[in-house]
């Protein structure tokens, strides 16, 4: 009768317990040979392992670990943050993802976007859907690890969510999902430390877009921290916020931030609790 039992011959087993002595919860292909003392022999544990449920594939030799905590079954890997961040070093688990992680948004994206160093292909590993967001140096920060069932996982910090959901709202649901973020944000992230974030990233359009969405959503940032903002911003700055096309009833410009909106007030408050527009559509 066939089970899904995750046994171990003499060899696997010798490989799984260095891990476990080692602290390990990244293996590489060149840690199993370094173990084992010949690569023929490496290569086929590490298929073993994969097969019976100890190792997951991550990317080119990286694998992740599943310890014995993980039960007697070959059930994979479920924490689907963990495995993300887990794919490349250096990276982060950020923008959709991580404002879901923070409890900014109730709603679960599914694919989860990692903020990487250089491009690579997007993968499928244990289900979940992960794409790699190429990230320039100056906007690769703010992150730091935390604990998530028993598995560590890189993941950007509040501030820098906020910041990076602003930043790019084709990675956090679109202009209305990064409405609801940023108002989810509002009751627990200092308006300073989002602010420090966003003019270290150097982007006028994520400035601009940050002072109309507090506006929007009736966050009332302290008076410094807003001239920081508006003094960081040309008056002659323009950009365009939602659609690429502007359609009848949409906000249209808003002066005080030099921005284009492309969406109507009540489209991208309609995931907002308690906030209506005043003398909008």
């Amino acid at each position: 009768m066939e089970t899904n039992l995750r046994t171990l011959g003499p060899k696997e087993a010798k490989a799984v317990l260095s891990f476990r002595e080692q602290g390990r919860s990244i293996v590489r292909a060149a840690d199993v040979i370094s173990i084992l003392g010949s690569e023929q022999t490496a290569r086929k544990v590490i298929r073993n392992l994969l097969r019976k449920g100890w190792l997951t594939r991550l990317l080119g030799g990286r694998y992740l670990f599943l310890p014995p905590e993980h039960g007697p079954e070959n059930l994979g890997e479920n924490n689907a943050l963990a495995l993300a961040s887990a794919v490349v070093e250096p990276s982060y688990v950020g923008w959709w993802a991580a404002a879901s992680y923070h409890g900014f948004t109730t709603q679960k994206p599914t694919t989860i976007c990692v903020a990487t160093r250089r491009q690579l292909s997007a993968r499928s590993i244990e289900g979940n859907e992960i794409r790699f967001v190429s990230v320039v140096e100056r906007k690769f920060f703010g992150f730091k690890t935390y604990d998530l069932y028993g598995r560590e996982a890189t993941i950007s910090q509040p501030e820098k969510t906020v910041a990076d959901c602003v930043d790019r709202p084709d990675l956090a649901g679109g202009a209305a999902e990064v409405t609801r973020i940023l108002y989810g944000a509002s009751s627990g992230v200092d308006p300073a430390e989002i602010l420090n974030a966003a003019l270290r990233m150097k982007s006028v359009a994520l400035l601009q877009r940050l002072g109309y969405l507090t506006d929007l959503v009736g966050w009332k940032w302290p008076e410094p921290q807003r001239e920081r903002l508006h003094a960081a911003i040309s008056k002659s700055a323009r950009t365009v916020f939602g659609r690429a096309q502007r359609a009848e009833g949409d906000v249209g410009y808003v002066a005080p931030w030099g921005l284009i909106v492309h969406a109507r007030a009540s489209e991208l408050l309609a995931d907002v609790p308690q906030i209506k527009p005043t003398g909008s559509n």
